[in-house]
């Protein structure tokens, strides 16, 4: 990751602000130290217009345009600690590109992440930034997420940051024996949910409540 882009940022972009949001996702319970140093060394200012720069570093969502909001800290943390499980990932499918942040602390933490998105603007600007700040283990397919991408499945764990009423089945055949899901699911009552498979029974924790954008069919080219 670029040394210029990583120390850019004055104020409340600033490496204080940005150990301050560590030490609070600390307290929240985030322990995967791997976890902890992406969040670190990702300038998450980037992945926000200039004029929300300066809240880039609470522990908050914001909006990213497309009716489409960019994942506070700590769930981005919980959802990929989870994903890891203590293991070490090689192919990770992630569901929901979005700004890029979540696919940017991805992809410091397995081998390699396919990224999938509907509304190809925020991917192609999602793609610039982590081309920016020298990120190049993650491959781009602009289509329907509720299909995934079987063209490289099974794969080690499964992503979602989009919240459908129920799993799609379409992405639980894409997920390898002993994988894990981590997926926001419901409608008026979202909770964050880990799928683990064992063969060809697929069981489910419900985490915590949480408050996604649903997960919509078909794609946007503007």
């Amino acid at each position: 990751m670029r040394d210029d882009l990583l120390k850019s940022g004055i104020g409340m972009t600033s490496q204080r602000t940005r150990e301050r949001l560590l030490e609070r996702l600390f307290e929240e319970g985030i322990r995967d130290l791997k976890v902890l140093e992406a969040i670190r060394r990702t300038p998450r200012h980037l992945f926000v217009d200039e004029a929300l720069a300066h809240r880039a570093y609470e522990d908050t969502a914001l909006p990213i345009g497309h009716n489409q909001t960019l994942s506070q800290p700590y769930i981005v943390a919980r959802m990929t600690e989870l994903l890891l499980g203590g293991r070490e990932l090689d192919k990770v499918l992630e569901v929901g590109t979005g700004s890029g942040y979540q696919t940017a602390i991805l992809a410091q933490v397995v081998e390699r992440v396919f990224s999938v998105e509907r509304i190809l603007p925020l991917q192609e600007r999602a793609k610039t930034v982590l081309r920016d700040i020298d990120i190049r283990n993650v491959v781009f397919r602009h289509a329907d997420g509720n299909w995934g991408w079987p063209q490289y499945g099974p794969y080690d764990a499964i992503l979602v940051t989009a919240a459908p009423p129920e799993v799609p089945a379409e992405l639980l055949t894409q997920l390898a024996d002993g994988g894990r899901m981590v997926i926001p699911v419901g409608e008026h009552e979202q909770y964050l949910t880990l799928v683990i498979r064992e063969g060809d029974q697929f069981i489910r924790h419900q985490v915590e409540p949480v408050r996604f954008v649903p997960l919509l069919s078909g794609v946007m080219n503007s």
